[in-house]
């Protein structure tokens, strides 16, 4: 990609965005910048711009005018109407991922899903990293990609978190081993129909070549159907029966390309959900070169993710789960899944367009209530009520508080949404922050 003395807007500073202008500026781009926000509101952009001397201007329409690259931040719609028009007149529009491809080196594991990418995307890490490759994690979790352009090495790995919003403007970025765990209703805010949002995902695997690998849900339809649309050579995991080539749930074992990999019973992160994560982990980190003594190994080793599933204290008998990277309806049900029964859960937040009738069973089977908090909680109390006894609790203080207060000894409180963070708090992971001091205040009941 020529970046030289090309006109370049960078649309979103927050990571992404503000590592998208370093690398640009370091290729000798003219590189201007905008937010929504004020730059004053920014900063930690605002000292790199600087830094840097690239104009900032908040974000108008105009803003958009002149400009042959525009690359978006993932939170900034393709759709956007100046982003739109802006493509009417010529100008190439791409994410971030895009724009670190050609500079990346080494070879690159993407994982993209639903739900599990953090989880499958730091266990294939960790994987690699105990059979002593040179790897490094970023993407979607942590470090933006562009920000490890600087630190890739030619005979590293790259194991990349990939959201839709960073897929759907890909067209070099290349995954030499691709994964798709599962793909269930999300961010319908976002992309208005399922089947824009599943193929924003299957964007990973479009652009995948001969001798690549895809990892794919044999028992996911979307996942399965990824297979038709790739020159890479499809693997398959699934929970659910044997599979080849790849990894299968037989028995209580992983067995994975026919041999028996470890007893699922010795996997350290709960749920069966957590199960496949390792499964499709496993057949990533074979296609990479590690053995089945070393990726059992490092399996067994593998502690959850914060804010995934995270057990953060009994209190007077009662458990409480941290699971604030629940932001879809499915990666609640999962949540519940993990449980016998007797959860209080707390759902509720920005709503993304999702249904959450898909959430009465589940409950109803497991939970003894929901409690409510955030925006949502009207749109859920109307889709969920009957199935379980519903607490309108507005915040999460109070619902902790009301759960604590009623729940038996051996019961568990799940901190698991269904919902986007940003009505109350600043991402999921404060949420999951600001749950857990809650919980570590509690103090012991008579």
């Amino acid at each position: 990609m020529r970046l030289r003395r090309i006109e370049a807007l960078v649309v979103g500073m927050k990571k992404s965005g503000v590592a998208s202008v370093e690398l640009l500026a370091r290729e000798g781009a003219r590189v201007r910048a905008t937010d929504l926000k004020p730059v004053e509101e920014l900063p930690e952009a605002r000292l790199v711009l600087e830094r840097l001397g690239i104009p900032f201007a908040q974000q108008t329409p105009a803003v958009f005018e002149g400009s042959d690259l525009i690359v978006l931040s993932p939170d900034v719609p393709l759709d956007l109407a100046p982003v739109v028009e802006a493509r009417r007149r010529g100008a190439r529009v791409i994410g971030e991922v895009e724009l670190a491809a050609p500079f990346l080196k080494g070879q690159t594991i993407g994982i993209t899903g639903s739900n599990g990418k953090t989880t499958t995307t730091s266990l294939a890490g960790h994987i690699l990293n105990e059979a002593g490759f040179a790897v490094q994690v970023g993407g979607n979790i942590g470090t933006p990609v562009t920000a490890m352009v600087d630190t890739s090495r030619d005979e590293g790995w790259n194991v990349l978190e990939l959201s839709s919003f960073q897929l759907e403007t890909i067209s070099e970025f290349r995954a030499h081993i691709g994964l798709a765990l599962n793909v269930t209703q999300n961010h319908l805010d976002r992309h208005h129909t399922f089947s824009s949002y599943a193929a924003a995902k299957g964007r990973l695997f479009e652009t995948m070549r001969g001798g690549d690998f895809a990892v794919l849900n044999a028992e996911d339809p979307t996942c399965v159907g990824y297979a038709e649309g790739t020159r890479a050579t499809p693997q398959w995991f699934s929970s659910q029966r044997p599979v080849a080539p790849g990894a299968s749930l037989c028995g209580g074992r992983v067995i994975l390309d026919g041999e028996v990999l470890m007893d699922a019973a010795d996997i350290p992160i709960r749920g069966l959900h957590n199960v496949e994560n390792v499964l499709a982990a496993s057949v990533a980190a074979a296609r990479a070169g590690v053995g089945h003594a070393a990726i059992a190994s490092a399996v067994r080793s593998f502690r959850a993710v914060e804010h995934r599933l995270e057990f953060v204290r009994n209190a007077s008998g009662i458990d409480f789960y941290n699971d604030s990277k629940a932001t879809s309806v499915d990666a609640t049900v999962k949540a519940l899944e993990a449980f016998p029964g007797n959860v209080w859960v707390i759902l509720g937040g920005k709503d993304k367009g999702l249904d959450y009738s898909l959430l009465r069973q589940p409950l109803a089977a497991k939970a003894r209530a929901a409690l409510l908090i955030g925006a949502a909680a009207p749109k859920i109390a109307d889709q969920i009520r009957g199935a379980v006894p519903v607490i309108e609790a507005g915040t999460l203080d109070q619902a902790v508080a009301h759960a604590y207060s009623r729940a038996h000894p051996g019961d568990t409180v799940l901190l698991a949404p269904a919902c986007a963070s940003f009505d109350q708090f600043r991402s999921y992971e404060h949420r999951g922050e600001v749950f857990k001091q809650i919980v570590n205040r509690l103090q012991p009941r008579e």
